[in-house]
């Protein structure tokens, strides 16, 4: 899931997946805008099945914390 995840944000923000660590965040990315942030929302859900809530989707601005909260949604 972990590596899933990094691809899917080097993908939608456009860096080199060697970039990407669990450190990565908004701050981090200097392509990580609102667009590029709603983009990374749709692609999480549609690959791991997920819904989030309002809070969650402000809360995903660092990859360990997308990491944390797509692990919590994804349990059966």
């Amino acid at each position: 899931m972990e590596q899933k995840i990094l691809e899917i944000v080097s993908q939608i923000m456009g860096v080199p997946l060697e970039s990407v660590t669990l450190a990565s965040s908004a701050e981090t990315i200097s392509s990580w805008d609102s667009l590029k942030h709603m983009n990374l929302v749709l692609a999480l859900e549609e690959t791991f099945g997920v819904l989030f809530s309002e809070e969650q989707i402000a809360e995903l601005t660092q990859v360990g914390t997308i990491l944390t909260i797509v692990a919590k949604l994804a349990r059966p």
